[in-house]
């Protein structure tokens, strides 16, 4: 069984755009490569602000203990319920945590690759 990857980092449009482009060639011409999935951030800070210590808690429980409601992911935690679920929230936007179709909540990625450039 493969492992699921995502890549997170800095990255401006631009960039990614051109990232894009080079798939989408690779695509036409029949070249098949894994598929890269990335998820990136305009700054580091806004990276930071989402991706923090207590949410990569909360995702890692998540993926060693299987599908959980807000509520007993909060117990497992050992944290105020609504401060889980104002982490889950943002954490579902980004799709870094996603849910069943029965509405328990998972963590589909076994690694996280994060890269952030120093210089452009």
């Amino acid at each position: 069984m493969s492992k699921q990857h995502i890549h997170i980092g800095v990255e401006d449009a631009g960039r990614g755009f051109k990232r894009f482009v080079k798939a989408w060639h690779k695509a036409e011409t029949s070249e098949t490569e894994k598929a890269e999935i990335h998820l990136n951030f305009e700054d580091f800070a806004m990276l930071a602000s989402v991706l923090t210590p207590k949410r990569l808690e909360l995702m890692k429980t998540l993926r060693q203990h299987g599908p959980s409601s807000v509520r007993a992911l909060a117990k497992q935690l050992r944290r105020d319920y609504k401060n889980v679920h104002v982490d889950v929230s943002a954490l579902e936007e980004v799709d870094l945590i996603q849910r069943t179709e029965e509405g328990l909540l998972i963590a589909p990625w076994d690694v996280i690759d994060a890269h952030v450039r120093l210089v452009a």
